[in-house]
């Protein structure tokens, strides 16, 4: 359900979350009344040990499963009140999410890999390659269009994922300790990337458990 938004509105509105998953008869709580204002524009690094429940987090913020309690506004959507219709085209349209392990389709080639968030979105095949190719390019692996994800480096890989993530140019970009599954000289270049996108005017929720990362 979109909302009446304004553009000093948050756009990320939690107020207490909560969210627990059941395994048979136990309930393990995973949030315990989360509240979280992320503002247009601001790149916000959500800290916590694993097992915290950052990635639970970040899942409801991404529309990819529900609160048990609690509102929770993204762009202006009341995400628990939407379909999975709806939380589809939502997460389609305003969300790029950054998967620690990449989640790239292993049988597609880097830049088909890119476009299809786009396609999925209505872009023409025309459009999407080019849009796909301006960012591989951006992002310093353009040369790597046509190399599957078994052929590329943790760093390559990720920064594929990256341009995934961004090319329908969403509101919010989620990022799931982006920097977990590569070498230190690919972290600092992934974070390096991260900070020109926000100063771009880019919005970032980014989870780590590193406090240098933060």
């Amino acid at each position: 359900m979109r909302l009446g938004v304004s553009s000093t509105d948050p756009v990320v509105d939690a107020r207490g979350v909560i969210k627990a998953y059941r395994d048979g008869e136990i309930r393990y709580p995973a949030l315990r009344g989360i509240d979280l204002q992320v503002q247009a524009g601001e790149f916000v690094a959500l800290m916590g040990p694993s097992g915290s429940g950052k990635t639970t987090l970040l899942q409801l913020i991404g529309g990819l499963d529900r609160p048990d309690a609690g509102q929770l506004r993204v762009a202006g959507y009341d995400l628990p009140r939407m379909d999975e219709t709806a939380l589809a085209l939502f997460r389609r349209r305003h969300v790029g999410i950054i998967f620690q392990y990449f989640n790239l389709l292993q049988h597609l080639d880097a830049i088909t890999n890119v476009m299809l968030p786009a396609l999925l979105a209505g872009a023409g095949p025309g459009e999407a390659r080019a849009r796909a190719l301006a960012l591989l390019e951006r992002l310093g692996v353009g040369h790597l269009a046509g190399k599957r994800p078994p052929q590329l480096s943790g760093g390559e890989r990720q920064r594929v994922a990256i341009a995934r993530a961004l090319i329908n140019e969403p509101q919010l970009l989620l990022a799931d300790e982006p920097t977990g599954s590569v070498d230190p000289v690919a972290a600092g270049r992934i974070l390096d990337l991260l900070a020109e996108t926000n100063a771009a005017g880019q919005t970032i929720l980014l989870v780590t458990h590193d406090p240098a990362i933060a």
